[in-house]
């Protein structure tokens, strides 16, 4: 089964075509759920033996059958907050994920925000769409030169970014709850506690997993540590952040600007305070969808599909048991992640 929200009957979906070619041609038959539902049920699931999770459905005990077919949820993408994987761990059902082939789309996302941020970007296109040329003087931007880049979750997203971030010659600062000393001290990462992070980065980066520990980890305390002059991204997920709290900080000046491609609602309300403020960049948790995303994500998710359907061992796998009855490592995606 696929689910309904991101695709369409005939297997078409927003982020064009994921392959599902390739699961007929490996002997497995397909189709989308008729109902778009926010949590799955156990009655569209009924007599599937795996479900190909494309966008934010929620995943529970209650979503798995009783007739115990059900052997493999796969999500489409890296995040798995939306999966309750110890009901499906109990029940036998399989987890797996997509951790590697999302890395480097939204690392290369992280960029073109702190290139957004640093020169103004957004505010300078709507100083020319809207007539406002004479504005110019007032965006200037601080550029990126001497720049320090913190980045808070060293997972897989978090390493790639500040691979990309040394490569431009800037300072890198990390914070995670894991040890990363190894690849700290190969990618060249200063770490620090958290709160030396986000009060000495020019540009703070969050890129950490949505579960009960790292909800609101950037709240009003942590906010108020960062100087005026910084500036955050948030590439992980909207309740991460204390979005009220960032909102406001970004409207009285105590916060230089904003790139967030992920919002504790979604879709992001138009009357957001955050849709009027200039110093914001805002994607529709999108930011890093490319021809080039979509298919490592196809490839990746329609391997793991095959894979389970021939009780082999699947590559990315965030829960157990194995079709082989071993337990997995629990795969790293973003801060110690057992993650998204």
């Amino acid at each position: 089964m696929v689910t309904r929200g991101y695709a369409e009957p005939d297997g078409s979906t927003v982020f064009g075509d994921i392959g599902l070619s390739r699961l007929t041609d490996a002997g497995l038959a397909w189709r989308v759920l008729d109902d778009e539902v926010e949590e799955l049920r156990a009655d569209q699931l009924e007599g599937a033996d795996a479900v190909l999770v494309l966008g934010p459905e929620r995943v529970s005990a209650a979503s798995i059958p009783e007739s115990g077919r059900l052997r493999h949820v796969a999500r489409f993408g890296a995040g798995f907050d939306a999966v309750d994987t110890d009901a499906c761990a109990r029940r036998g059902v399989l987890v797996t994920n997509t951790p590697e082939a999302v890395r480097r789309p939204v690392a290369d996302s992280v960029i073109a925000l702190l290139y957004a941020l640093s020169h103004n970007l957004v505010v300078k296109d709507r100083l020319v769409r809207e007539g406002r040329w004479a504005e110019r003087r007032e965006w200037r931007g601080p550029g990126l030169a001497g720049a320090t880049v913190g980045i808070v979750g060293l997972g897989g997203i978090g390493l790639e970014t500040a691979r990309r971030v040394r490569a431009q010659g800037l300072r890198v600062l990390g914070y995670n709850r894991g040890d990363r000393r190894r690849e700290a001290t190969e990618i060249g990462i200063e770490l620090r506690a958290l709160d030396e992070v986000l009060a000495t980065s020019d540009y703070v980066v969050v890129a950490v997993a949505a579960n009960p520990r790292t909800r609101h980890l950037i709240g009003e305390r942590e906010l108020a540590l960062m100087r005026p002059a910084a500036r955050l991204i948030n590439v992980s997920r909207g309740v991460v952040v204390d979005e009220e709290a960032l909102a406001t900080r970004l409207s009285d000046g105590r916060l230089a600007g904003a790139g967030l491609d992920v919002f504790t609602e979604e879709p992001l309300r138009t009357d957001s305070p955050l849709t009027a403020l200039e110093n914001v960049v805002l994607a529709p948790h999108s930011l890093c969808w490319t021809d080039q995303y979509t298919a490592a994500v196809s490839a990746s998710v329609v391997a793991s599909l095959i894979a389970v359907s021939r009780g082999e061992r699947p590559v990315e796998t965030v829960n157990g048991p194995f079709p082989d009855g071993t337990r997995p490592h629990r795969n790293e995606v973003d801060d110690e992640k057992d993650r998204t």
